[in-house]
């Protein structure tokens, strides 16, 4: 059972409903999609007393408000932000009661770029293959937020946690990414690894859900390579180099399938912090050569 719960005030620069993603369609051209900060999203819904993947608000740069049409219990988790209920300050990172009637403001994020809403008994918009996650990509699932638009909330929920034991905080100056070499290194001049791992990098404000995008120096292909692969799987995490040279760090939006070269893939356990990486913010790429991604 749900019922319409909030109505959007302001739908803030970019807010999706998300969950844990559509798992399983890559074959079918169709990413996985879902929170991008999945510890903060799996935090919100566990402070709430919320099943690990119900849907959340996925929030970008200066946050939304949302007015309450029955009182209801939510947290607000990932980028650090201000908070209020009523005109009132109210916590981040805890359980908050919101009146019926009441606005609930999420502001601008002090650190990182994405915050999270989690409301009891989850944001029950209509699933889509499974999942609730909006796919920016591929247009699947729920439309960014709107003004006057009503978010349904389910009515399923257990006890909410005033604390939590796993202390959560985003990513702050330089964004360190380990990665493991290959699939397609060998596409890349000699000393092209060398190139990525002592030059300087930084986020890109292109970036997106779809990918982190890198300022710095281009990286070189080999003699002979000058063309492109054919189209192959990518992964979350794939450091996929266009013809530009400069890396792009696939997150939860991306193709599933790519032709440029990719010369390393990011374990996904670091790609929270790269999804919450300020433009501007320095990037040091460190070499894994302990394993090596299938071909």
């Amino acid at each position: 059972m749900s019922a319409v719960g909030f109505v959007v005030e302001r739908a803030g620069a970019l807010t999706t409903v998300q969950d844990l993603g559509r798992a399983g369609y890559a074959h079918l051209g169709v990413p996985r999609s879902g929170a991008l900060d999945v510890p903060a999203y799996r935090l919100a819904n566990r402070l709430v007393g919320n099943a690990e993947g119900a849907a959340a608000l996925e929030t970008t740069v200066n946050g939304c408000a949302l007015r309450a049409v029955r009182p209801l219990l939510v947290a607000v988790t990932g980028a650090p932000c201000p908070v209020r209920v009523g005109g009132r300050p109210a916590a981040w990172g805890a359980p908050v009661r919101v009146p019926d009637g009441a606005v609930l403001e999420v502001g601008a994020a002090t650190a990182g770029l994405r915050s999270y809403v989690a409301v009891a008994g989850g944001f029950a918009v209509e699933p889509v293959l499974g999942s609730r996650s909006a796919d920016l990509l591929s247009g699947l699932g729920p439309a960014p937020l709107a003004e006057g638009a009503e978010l349904p909330v389910g009515s399923e929920r257990g006890a909410g946690r005033a604390a939590d034991v796993l202390p959560y905080g985003p990513a702050g100056g330089e964004l360190v990414l380990p990665l493991v070499p290959g699939p397609r290194d060998d596409w890349f001049a000699p000393g092209a690894l060398t190139a990525l791992v002592t030059g300087e990098y930084a986020v890109s404000p292109a970036s997106n859900r779809i990918g982190l995008r890198t300022v710095g120096p281009a990286l070189e292909r080999a003699a002979g390579r000058d063309g492109e692969l054919p189209s192959e799987p990518m992964v979350p995490g794939a450091v996929q180099v266009p013809p530009d040279g400069r890396p792009v760090v696939f997150l939860a939006d991306h193709p599933t399938t790519g032709g440029y070269p990719v010369i390393g893939v990011v374990p996904e356990e670091s790609l929270p912090a790269a999804a919450q990486s300020v433009p501007g913010s320095r990037i040091r790429f460190v070499v894994l050569r302990s394993a090596r991604p299938a071909v």
